[in-house]
């Protein structure tokens, strides 16, 4: 089994709360005696995890150039759901999925990570060919979420979104031009939001695959949002539909 590596507090902390026994090794620079690190090294112990004293050279020869903050692990990959079909079958509760198209940076996509784990979305997808993997920079941007939620890339974008469409999902794509806002789109039901890149935006075949285009109003002078800020104001538009329909 090949192992990965995770560096900093957040994506090494998250991985000691959520699945300990995947954590194969910890090194730890224990010249470092602040607070945070006595809290960190508090939470592995309780999680029964040995710690393996490293020297900043040697964390900084594993990560390279990502910032480790003296914590690096080696851990397991975690067995996820690995097709959509999986998802929706064994999805709890009424499904929330989340579609990027040409998301390559790997910085927005932890933070799309972060934020789809916090609206308790099921799975994030994107396409093989225009999207970033799980690298090292998104897990640690991710801080644990790139453990808990789903990253699937499927082949053909607009074929997804037809087989989701084929299985009761309401596809919802974000497009500036839309005439149609964001806050009158329903999304109680089963729900696939689809945003694109910053900029391009979707695909033409994307965009044709949705059921209805909306748009994010602005306000302001600019005229589009970062994806992981937009992803943000779209899901949690959806949670809060979903919590009112839910207390009443």
């Amino acid at each position: 089994m090949t192992l990965k590596l995770l560096y900093g507090f957040h994506a090494v902390g998250a991985r000691v709360r959520a699945a300990p026994d995947s954590v194969r090794e910890l090194l730890v620079d224990m010249s470092r005696h602040d607070a945070r690190m006595q809290q960190f090294l508090a939470r592995a112990q309780a999680a029964g995890l040995a710690v393996v004293p490293a020297d900043a050279a040697r964390l900084d020869a594993l990560a390279g150039t990502h910032r480790h903050q003296g914590v690096v692990a080696r851990v397991e990959p975690l067995d996820k759901l690995s097709t959509l079909d999986a998802v929706l079958d064994a999805a709890a509760g009424v499904p929330l999925l989340l579609g990027l198209d040409g998301v390559t940076d790997p910085h927005n996509l932890g933070a799309v990570l972060r934020t789809a784990d916090a609206a308790g979305v099921h799975v994030v997808f994107a396409p093989k060919d225009r999207a970033v993997g799980l690298t090292p920079t998104v897990a640690k941007v991710a801080s644990g979420a790139a453990d808990t939620v789903p990253y699937i890339m499927v082949t053909n974008m607009a074929r997804a979104l037809a087989a989701l469409r084929e299985r009761g999902l309401w596809v919802v794509g974000a497009a500036g031009e839309a005439q149609t806002t964001l806050y009158a789109a329903e999304m109680t039901g089963p729900t696939a939001l689809v945003l694109g890149a910053e900029g391009s935006g979707m695909r033409r075949l994307v965009r044709e695959g949705c059921d209805q285009l909306v748009h994010i109003p602005m306000r302001g002078h600019v005229d589009s949002l970062n994806v992981s800020v937009a992803a943000g104001v779209c899901l949690f538009e959806a949670v809060r539909q979903r919590v009112g329909t839910a207390s009443n």
